[in-house]
């Protein structure tokens, strides 16, 4: 069977930086910055292996980070070269030649490359041999000669390049190949190596302005705030594959609970649904703790959705303390205590715990600022426990949906035009695809889009 292989360059040594580690070891978000890149790959349903070219002086680091965070299509780790050119030549070698049809050459250090880009450039390499991802350039770029402006290109001819460049396996590895026989120009990317050896045209995928590269100490602080507002979109799951799962899911009596229960039953889900009017409050574990402990007895525990919650619409100079604490105590105490609860249970299944923001959580919204807050503080949680629950092999992800048609969103929004709200049923698919994914620490965008 041909393969589709990631090589992913990881040699710097951060020089740049200013540091004495090597940028692709600096934490984002409380992992490795080069964690976030191959998970990215990792997770891609279409990437069968990933290789990783690494400074020979830290190969035993990234193979120690690879069982650690159980990267099982990272296949080798090879020592790459004084140049670009001499690492990517280095991680072709290292693909099996029979096999390898299509790869994807990109920058260890770009961790917010998308599922989208990625799909693209494999489509993209079934009827090309060169692809390049770029972006529009918005400033102006000047050619300059000796301290002054020289000219001045136009800027529509102009784009900026990032990864992934895509090739032809056997093209890419022939064009480093005569490269190696005539030295005779300086190579900065894959591309412009390929230009040089074929004539056929390098398509241009559309780049996003957020697949940025970290350099620059400056960019890992950008890249903290992108990595808090970035979303992931999932591929929608076979559901047959919940067949014999046992979910817990609270606040499963209305709205996007309610159809998470209904859809992963009709699959063959073994489904426990609770909510407080039905005698659970998540907000006190003396509830949560025997509910777990009884279902536990009777099964082993797969699956545990928290869906619970509630919205005050109104400025927070016009609430009194007795309903801020109420809203503030179900929507993240509820969580906290959920995912503390969960966890012996979880453990011994390698389970996935699932939460759930909202769209809100970028930015607080005036007349619900403590809902606002609370879902901000729901991603922050889940994005640390993950961290925590890893040794364990319990994945934990937040579903982040578009306005949705509940009894919640009804109460405090009243009746809206029809089609302009998301159906619950399609949250609900979006929810029971990521428990059956593989990853975890990421917020889910789950839209009408999605399909």
């Amino acid at each position: 069977m041909e393969s589709n292989i990631a090589i992913i360059l990881a040699g710097g040594s951060g020089s740049r930086f200013d540091s004495n580690t090597p940028k692709q070891f600096l934490k984002l978000a409380g992992k490795p910055i080069i964690i976030h890149t191959l998970e990215k790959f990792q997770n891609h349903p279409q990437i069968d292996q990933i290789v990783i070219v690494s400074h020979e002086t830290y190969i035993e680091d990234f193979e120690e980070l690879v069982i650690k965070y159980k990267l099982e299509k990272v296949k080798k780790v090879v020592p790459g070269g004084a140049t670009r050119q001499e690492s990517s030549h280095q991680g072709l070698l290292a693909c099996c030649p029979k096999k390898t049809k299509k790869v994807l050459i990109h920058d260890g250090v770009r961790p917010f490359v998308s599922d989208e880009i990625i799909s693209n450039c494999i489509a993209e390499l079934s009827s090309q041999d060169a692809i390049d991802v770029a972006i529009a350039c918005a400033d102006t770029i000047i050619k300059v000669s000796e301290g002054f402006i020289e000219s001045i290109p136009k800027r529509e001819f102009l784009m900026r390049g990032q990864t992934p460049q895509g090739f032809n396996f056997s093209k890419i590895l022939e064009a480093h190949t005569k490269y190696l026989e005539n030295k005779s120009f300086p190579v900065t990317d894959d591309c412009g190596l390929y230009r040089n050896f074929f004539s056929d045209k390098i398509k241009i995928i559309k780049g996003e302005q957020k697949n940025i590269k970290i350099t620059y100490p400056e960019d890992l602080v950008l890249a903290e705030k992108l990595f808090q507002l970035n979303k992931s979109n999932v591929t929608l799951a076979r559901l047959e594959n919940l067949k014999d799962k046992t979910i817990v899911v609270f606040g499963g009596s209305s709205g996007i609970g309610q159809a998470i229960s209904s859809l992963a039953e009709q699959n063959g889900a073994k489904v426990f649904s609770t909510s407080k009017s039905q005698g659970v409050d998540i907000t006190k574990p003396k509830n949560v703790q025997p509910y777990l402990d009884e279902i536990s007895k009777e099964t082993p525990i797969d699956i545990i959705i928290n869906t619970a919650g509630i919205l005050e619409k109104d400025h927070l100079k016009d609430r009194n303390y007795n309903n801020i604490n109420e809203e503030i105590s179900i929507n993240y105490l509820g969580s906290i205590v959920i995912a503390k609860e969960s966890y012996e249970h979880l453990k011994k299944a390698n389970g996935h715990l699932l939460l759930f923001t909202s769209s809100s959580y970028t930015r607080g919204r005036a007349g619900y600022s403590i809902y606002s807050s609370t879902k901000a503080a729901i991603v922050n949680l889940a994005q640390a426990i993950s961290e925590e629950y890893l040794d364990s092999q319990i994945k934990v992800n937040v579903i982040c949906p578009e306005r949705t048609k509940t009894p919640m969103r009804t109460k405090n929004f009243g009746v809206e035009p029809e089609g302009s709200l998301m159906d619950p049923l399609e949250v609900a698919k979006i929810s029971l695809s990521t428990v059956l994914s593989s990853f975890t620490g990421l917020v889910i965008d789950a839209k009408r889009t999605n399909k």
